[in-house]
């Protein structure tokens, strides 16, 4: 059976990783989860990824494939797990980590390919790759100081400690804290963006990627460019006559 599942409800596609009993990131889970990316369509118009159970959301890569890597097989490891979770982070659509319980590792690394990221009370976060003496490979050293800034981010890589989903949320490092369902709340969140313009949104994903790796003036640029296309489109017609007519407006994504 596949680890890794996709749904479209509507216009929201769910992805769930389900390897139990910590839903890891083994060979199999990484081959399941890049084929369930390449399944969403374009009239998707938000993705939303969780783990099964309320045990993990990932509980990290499988530390059982680790013994006897050569630093070509580690590397080679390595790349394999960025070139997903670039896929993911890459994704022309926004993408929601539904989080519920513990988030370590390459678990927290693909919550950092994510757009957003909503975690229920109980959850925990970290980086606790220097316990086992190796680095986080997936993106972790890259994603996590670009997100809360090097300080932060160097503590929780340099400690390997766990952290709370309330620190986690005054670290920036997630968005919001929840008592309940996790993925009724990234779905409700998910129904409100796919409500709004779909190009539009899509395009200020490109915008805000793009531009975090430039200067004010080269992002800016990027923003006005990307503007100017949205000015071709009918979504922007119907988005400037429904304000002006006071009614809701009805998107079609051309």
């Amino acid at each position: 059976m596949k680890k890794v599942r996709y749904e479209r409800k509507n216009s929201i596609g769910i992805i769930t990783i389900d390897s139990p009993p910590v839903n890891s990131l083994d060979r199999d889970v990484f081959i399941d989860l890049e084929e369930a990316v390449l399944q969403i369509e374009d009239c998707v118009r938000v993705v939303i990824i969780e783990g099964a159970g309320s045990k993990a959301f990932v509980a990290g890569a499988d530390i059982k494939e680790f013994p006897g890597l050569t630093s070509e097989a580690g590397e080679a490891l390595c790349l394999r797990g960025q070139a997903v979770f670039n896929r993911i982070a890459n994704l022309s659509q926004p993408v929601i980590a539904a989080i519920d319980g513990f988030t370590l590792g390459g678990g927290l690394e693909l919550a950092l390919a994510c757009d957003i990221r909503i975690a229920s009370n109980d959850s925990q976060f970290g980086l606790p790759e220097v316990k086992l003496g190796i680095i986080p490979g997936y993106g972790g050293t890259q994603r996590l100081p670009r997100l809360i800034g090097q300080g932060m981010a160097k503590r929780l890589i340099f400690s390997g400690e766990f952290i709370s989903a309330d620190t986690a949320y005054k670290y920036g490092l997630i968005e919001e804290v929840i008592e309940g369902d996790v993925l009724s709340k990234a779905i409700e969140l998910a129904n409100i963006i796919a409500s709004r313009g779909p190009i539009a949104v899509q395009k200020a994903k490109e915008a805000i990627n793009v531009g975090a790796e430039l200067t004010l003036n080269e992002g800016q640029q990027i923003e006005a460019t990307l503007f100017g296309e949205i000015c071709l489109t009918d979504d922007k017609e119907e988005g400037v006559a429904a304000f002006l007519k006071k009614r809701e407006p009805l998107f079609t994504g051309n």
